[in-house]
């Protein structure tokens, strides 16, 4: 990969191109929960010292318990998975061939190609007899929503660790697809699953995210990240935010709702459902690049892509007039 690839979210560039203030924007370009958990004040004493390790503990704990951490198994947070992805190079080591199922987050390839180690794109998780040692793989994907947990799949990961493979799932996407997780699987020598607060939290600002895997990789990730990687308010607010299950289960019905209808109105005005999460949805449309330009002059931002230029990612609106403000550009851009 010759270039750092693009992802959503990036307002600055909206502005820069059509103008505006940030505070403008619709901004639907990425699958973060437009309907945070609501942060609590934060003691003074979490901004003014270095993260305790009771604290960290006090994260952990809420995470292993809301991901359903075996107890073979370690977790390890960090400032958001991206740094954890960053790092994965340093666990996989040299002279492996990864296979990666695309089309998925490109921060993978980027990331993992090098001289000494071959990176190659697959469409499903390949057998160990087609030559590949390792695999990455988005669990829901982005930005299909594919989910890979099927019988086949999990046939094909379990003879890829029996061979010594490693196997690298990102959950990013699995809050709302719990159900899917390989979470329950790992202590197992080889797999590693990232899980993301930030997305279903809708609190990405955070940058918290998780790896979970066998007790020696993760000693080593601690390392390589270093000593207070999380910020003390990441830690608080996301000990806080994984305990309450009253939240959380609401706001699964409810971004189920709403992806329902956000997919209702993409088919009302012409869009064919490639896939979906309940934090997203890929749609197609053979005029995809001028309705994505109409509706960023109507100051609404959704992920375009150039590995196919008919493809929408849209995320949810957060509101009754949000989603009006959506419903009335299409109308206009289709």
């Amino acid at each position: 990969m010759s270039r750092p690839p693009r992802h959503g979210g990036s307002l600055d560039r909206a502005v820069a191109e059509f103008g505006g203030a940030h505070a403008d924007w619709l901004d639907l370009s990425t699958g973060i929960n437009p309907v945070p958990w609501p942060v609590p004040p934060i003691p003074a004493e979490i901004w003014e010292r270095l993260p305790e390790h009771s604290l960290e503990d006090y994260c952990l704990d809420a995470a292993r318990a809301y991901y359903s951490v075996p107890e073979g198994a370690a977790i390890v947070a960090a400032p958001g998975t991206q740094a954890i992805i960053q790092r994965l190079g340093d666990l996989i080591g040299t002279n492996r061939r990864i296979g990666i199922v695309t089309p998925t987050y490109g921060e993978y390839d980027w990331c993992l190609a090098t001289p000494d180690r071959v990176v190659g794109t697959v469409r499903a998780i390949p057998a160990y007899e087609d030559g590949y040692d390792g695999v990455v793989f988005g669990n829901p994907n982005n930005p299909d929503g594919a989910r890979h947990a099927g019988e086949t799949d999990r046939t094909a990961v379990a003879a890829l660790l029996a061979h010594s493979g490693t196997v690298i799932v990102d959950e990013a996407f699995a809050d709302v697809a719990p159900e899917t997780s390989y979470v329950p699987d790992t202590g197992n020598d080889g797999l590693i699953v990232l899980r993301s607060f930030g997305k279903f939290f809708g609190l990405a600002g955070i940058r918290l995210g998780f790896a979970i895997g066998p007790p020696g990789d993760m000693a080593r990730l601690r390392r390589l990240l270093g000593p207070w990687a999380v910020p003390g308010p990441a830690l608080f607010v996301g000990g806080r935010a994984l305990r309450d299950i009253a939240w959380i289960a609401e706001t699964r019905t409810r971004l189920m709702r709403d992806r329902q209808r956000l997919t209702g109105l993409l088919e009302r005005h012409g869009f064919a459902i490639a896939g979906h999460t309940d934090l997203f949805v890929l749609a197609v449309h053979d005029r995809a690049p001028g309705i994505a330009a109409a509706l960023a002059r109507a100051r609404i931002w959704v992920r375009s892509f150039d590995k196919d230029a008919a493809w929408l990612r849209f995320g949810l609106p957060g509101d009754d007039a949000a989603f009006a403000r959506l419903e009335k550009a299409l109308a206009q851009a289709v």
